[in-house]
């Protein structure tokens, strides 16, 4: 717990010798350093600095991949590089910018003997205390505002109603919430709409599951576009310019309205919707409403109580969404 235990710790570790396994490594980091057992702190960066004498004697590339989709982000130190003859053996000659977050130098330093190793002390330091360049930190989890737009017409009934808050707080549990990572806010509509709580109105968990549980079930028909607008002005008004904006919408019939205006300025403002269809909602309008491609973003369940099962793959479709991002 403090600085002269910890340099006493590191003065006790013996050289092992052996291969230059930086990919086993890397996936042994992720699985036990940053979990919660052993005092992973949920607001902290995950930081990792990997010391590469030469070149990795095996693959880093997907072990680093699970790392970064894992928010941890990797400084790669390489000390005296693989000489020419040396480099017909390495699996990955550009392995560093295939380990870290962006590959941008950031990331990587290179040493030229050990005599100057203490000289990246500094830089290093500089580096891993800049917690806004630490790409990696940001994860599909904790990095997002989402904004539910919850149809409240007559034809859902007081029973589905609360099916569909129970779906819309499967989905919240699943991330980190609080004012610094995902940040959840929600709204309902009819013919009007409500704005049931904002994005800077719960910052913990509970206190989001307990806002969802308290929303009451309002019944009037079903203006799907005009609860577009209202969600743009009202509630992603308020969102973080650093956050993925993401709307997730719920209906379970035809809209009344016109939606492919509201939908395309939605588009347009960067929102990343999700269309969920129940019963009798019309596919055309889920696949207008959702960003493109819409089968990845427009889900349809044939009854109420079905909801819950499409939990994981729209959770798994955000993720997918936002490790695909370009890392440079």
């Amino acid at each position: 717990m403090n600085s002269q235990d910890v340099k006493a710790a590191i003065e006790k570790i013996s050289q092992r010798g052996g291969l230059s396994n930086a990919g086993r490594a890397i996936s042994f980091v992720t699985k036990n350093f940053f979990s919660k057992v052993n005092g992973n702190r949920g607001g902290a960066p995950n930081v990792a600095v990997v010391m590469v004498d030469g070149w990795p004697t095996d693959k880093v590339e997907e072990a680093s991949r699970l790392a970064r989709e894992s928010g941890i982000n990797i400084f790669f130190i390489t000390i005296e590089g693989a000489s020419e003859n040396e480099k017909q053996y390495m699996l990955e000659p550009n392995f560093a910018n295939k380990a870290v977050c962006r590959t941008n130098g950031f990331y990587s330093l290179t040493v030229q003997n050990w005599f100057s190793l203490h000289k990246t002390v500094q830089p290093l330091v500089k580096r891993v205390c800049d917690t806004d360049r630490l790409a990696c930190s940001k994860t599909c989890l904790n990095s997002a505002d989402i904004g539910f737009v919850i149809d409240g017409s007559s034809s859902v009934g007081t029973s589905n109603f609360r099916t569909v808050l129970q779906f819309v707080a499967n989905l919240s549990r699943e991330f980190e919430i609080s004012d610094t990572d995902t940040r959840i806010g929600a709204m309902q509509y009819t013919y009007e709409q409500r704005l049931e709580f904002g994005f800077d109105e719960y910052s913990t968990k509970s206190d989001v599951l307990n806002a969802i549980k308290r929303v009451g079930y309002w019944s009037g028909g079903t203006s799907t576009g005009a609860a577009i607008n209202y969600a743009l002005e009202l509630l992603f008004k308020k969102s973080k310019p650093n956050k993925r904006k993401l709307m997730i919408l719920i209906t379970d019939g035809r809209s009344y309205d016109d939606i492919r205006i509201p939908a395309m300025l939605a588009h347009h403002k960067g929102v990343i919707t999700y269309a969920i269809g129940v019963a009798w909602a019309a596919q055309d309008e889920l696949d207008v409403i959702a960003t493109h491609p819409a089968r990845d973003h427009a889900f349809f369940v044939d009854e109420f109580d079905n909801l819950y099962k499409i939990v994981p793959k729209v959770i798994q479709n955000i993720c997918t969404e936002f490790n695909s991002q370009p890392r440079n």
